[in-house]
Order: structure tokens, then C-alpha cells, then sequence
């Protein structure tokens, strides 16, 4: 059975777009499993006494600005200079996690974020837009008006709930929590960017 990475994933996380890359070249260059767990980080935030990093540390001297440093650091280490900070950040991403979830149930979850993550991250679509959203979805080669409407059911609404609540069970606390291992079987649990090199590691011990 072949090792796998689960990626816990929201797409209002901005970690989320720039981890997105690196971890696919990891899976291109090990053969692992690629998988996505749709959560709603906003929920997620809320069951664990988490907050965004901008807002947890702002009373902490120089601690954001450091971040940036480093953030900048990691664009320029993985080319990943299409990103571009979404100017409606911080945004309410649950239709976009239900669609997700939505796609994620059809067995495309991954090819879903991928396809999205880009209009979000380096073309910054307005994500409060229904119809902008669904041009996305249908330009992605998805059937929006299906996946739109399933956003609305009570499978979909409870399914990303249950997921969210599922992933905090686990450990999980924020965006990116990456879990490696085989699949069926024991896993270890990464958070953050900066946990690349200890995410291969482990797949080669898997």
C-alpha cells in the first residue's frame, strides 16, 4: 500500500495555496497519495481557541513582521511568485468549502482545489460572488450549478462540519496540518510550511 499525505484544507487559509505546490512536487518526486479533508478553518478556529496568526500575535513586537520575512523567504525558495494576497482577506469560505466538500464526495477534491486555488490566490476573484464563483467552478470543468446547489443540502453542510470537528479530534488546530503515513493505518501529524522536509522524511520511513 503506498504512502499518502492528507492535506487539511481551507482555501481562506493563505498557507493553503502556498504549501499547495511544494507538496505536489513532493508526491510527483515519492509516488505517495495525494489527498485533501475539506474543514471550515473558521470552525476550527473556534473549537480549539485558535486565531489567525495577524491577529494572535499583533501585541507581540515584531513577531508579524518577521513572518512576512519569512513568507517572502518561501515564495522566492519554491517560485511561487503568482501569489498574490486575496484583497478580500480574511473571507467567509464556506460556500467555497461545501463546494469542495461537494466535489470532494464526487472523488475530486484535489483536482477541485487545484483547479481553484489559483483564480483565489493569484487572480483574487471575488469571493462573495455567486456568479463569479461559478464561472471559476465551471471554467475548472465542474458542473457549478450542481455543485452549487448541493452547497445548500443538509449531506454537504453536515459532512464539513463532521469533517471540521473530525480534524480537531485528531489534533488539528490550523492550516497546514498535513498527515503522512499509509492509508488504514498509523499517521503523524505536521503544521506549517516549514515542515516540508519532515513531511519526505517520514514518507520515505512509510
Amino acid at each position: 500500500m503506498p504512502s499518502r499525505i492528507e492535506l487539511i484544507f481551507d482555501f481562506v487559509s493563505p498557507n493553503a495555496y502556498l504549501v499547495w505546490w511544494p507538496l505536489r512536487d513532493i508526491v510527483r518526486r515519492t509516488g505517495a497519495e495525494f489527498d485533501v479533508t475539506p474543514v471550515f478553518l473558521g470552525g476550527m478556529h473556534k473549537l480549539t481557541g485558535n486565531a489567525p496568526p495577524m491577529i494572535r500575535d499583533a501585541e507581540v513586537k515584531g513577531k508579524n513582521e518577521y513572518a512576512m520575512l519569512e513568507m517572502q523567504r518561501f515564495i522566492a525558495r519554491h517560485n511561487l511568485a503568482k501569489y498574490r494576497m486575496h484583497p478580500q482577506f480574511p473571507f467567509n469560505s464556506i460556500t467555497l468549502q461545501r463546494l469542495l466538500y461537494a466535489a470532494d464526495q464526487d472523488g475530486r477534491g484535489v483536482q477541485f482545489a487545484e483547479s481553484l486555488l489559483p483564480a483565489i490566490w493569484e487572480e483574487g476573484i471575488d469571493v462573495t460572488d455567486p456568479q463569479a464563483i461559478g464561472r471559476a467552478v465551471s471554467e475548472a470543468g465542474f458542473d457549478a450549478k450542481d455543485l452549487l446547489a448541493r452547497t445548500q443540502t443538509d449531506e454537504v453542510k453536515q459532512g464539513l462540519a463532521a469533517n471540521t470537528d473530525h480534524a480537531v479530534e485528531r489534533g488539528a488546530f490550523g492550516i497546514p496540518t498535513m498527515f503522512v503515513g499509509r492509508k488504514g493505518g498509523e499517521t503523524q501529524m505536521f503544521f506549517g510550511k516549514e515542515r516540508l522536509d519532515q513531511v519526505e522524511e517520514e514518507l520515505a520511513k512509510a
